[in-house]
């Protein structure tokens, strides 16, 4: 059995991000040289989901395809977002912020302005949706279908972030 690990870097922007890293993807695959096996997508941050959707042509004016628009509507009214520390959400928490702060100083990723973590429903989206996505792969094609895309989402909308999607192929 034969294993490849490669990870894709993303710039996100302060917004909903859905980035289409399809073709990325299927070049790793390639790169793998692995015929019949499996590829994980998967995001180590809680705050970002790995999506398996259609491709939809049509966009709206900031480029959002009209299907993640859709999404981002219905999420809005189940979800909303967090915009203070005076919503209906509890996340972040006195001992989280303290927690935060303390890493703020070791890691510049994580800056010590309290209002960037005001992203609980950003966590929420994340955990329903989840952080990775498994495919097949069959004589080296990636069994997706003929509309079927792969999606990075990162789902916080606090800050403009580099985000890293790692991408594991297995098979022979």
């Amino acid at each position: 059995m034969n294993i490849y690990q490669e990870d894709i870097n993303l710039k996100t922007e302060a917004r909903i991000n859905y980035i289409n890293i399809t073709d990325k993807v299927k070049s790793i695959i390639k790169k793998s040289n692995v015929k019949n096996g499996l590829v994980l997508v998967q995001t180590s941050h809680t705050t970002c989901s790995v999506l398996f959707e259609e491709y939809v042509h049509d966009k709206d004016f900031n480029g959002d395809e009209y299907l993640q628009v859709d999404l981002n509507h219905i999420l809005d009214k189940l979800v909303p977002r967090e915009l203070s520390e005076n919503t209906n959400y509890r996340y972040p928490g006195p001992k989280h912020v303290a927690f935060l702060q303390e890493l703020a100083k070791k890691n510049p990723n994580y800056p010590a302005d309290p209002g960037t973590i005001l992203n609980g429903d950003a966590h929420i989206r994340g955990s329903l949706f989840g952080g990775n996505q498994t495919f097949a792969i069959k004589d080296s094609q990636m069994l997706t279908g003929s509309v079927g895309y792969i999606y990075f989402v990162d789902w916080d909308q606090n800050r403009p972030r580099n985000r890293v999607c790692h991408v594991l192929v297995m098979g022979e």
